[in-house]
C-alpha cells in the first residue's frame, strides 16, 4: 500500500516543511507495518511536494493514524520535548490530499 501526501506550499516555504520533516525523521520507522518513506522536493515550478509512504496493507496506515505517534510525531519540536506549543504556528501547507495507491506492477531494480 502507498499512500502520497501532496502538500502545496507557497513558493518560499519549501524549504521549511523540509526542516520540519527533518525535526522528526524516524517518528514512523518503528510502526508496525511501515515500509519505508520519501519526501519529495519538487524539481521545476511546481510548488506541490510529496509525501510517499509504503505500508504492509491500509490496516498498518490506519493503525498509524490514529495512534498516540500520529499525535506525537506532528507535534512541534517543543512540544514533543516537553516545552509548550509555539503561539499560532504559521502552516506551511496552503492545501493537502492524500492519495492511495496499490502496487500493481514494476522492477526490483
Amino acid at each position: 500500500m502507498v499512500k502520497i501526501n501532496a502538500i502545496t506550499v507557497p513558493a518560499d516555504s519549501g524549504d521549511e516543511l523540509a526542516r520540519r520533516f527533518a525535526a522528526r525523521a524516524g517518528a514512523v520507522d518503528s510502526q508496525d507495518g511501515f515500509e519505508g518513506f520519501e519526501l519529495l522536493k519538487p524539481a521545476d515550478e511546481r510548488t506541490t511536494w510529496l509525501v510517499v509512504t509504503r505500508w504492509r496493507d491500509e490496516e498498518s496506515f490506519t493503525a498509524w493514524v490514529n495512534s498516540p505517534a500520529f499525535g506525537h510525531g506532528h507535534r512541534s519540536a517543543a512540544e514533543r520535548s516537553g516545552g509548550q506549543p509555539p503561539e499560532a504556528p504559521k502552516p506551511v501547507g496552503v492545501h493537502s490530499e492524500l492519495w492511495s495507491y496499490v502496487i500493481a506492477g514494476g522492477s526490483a531494480g
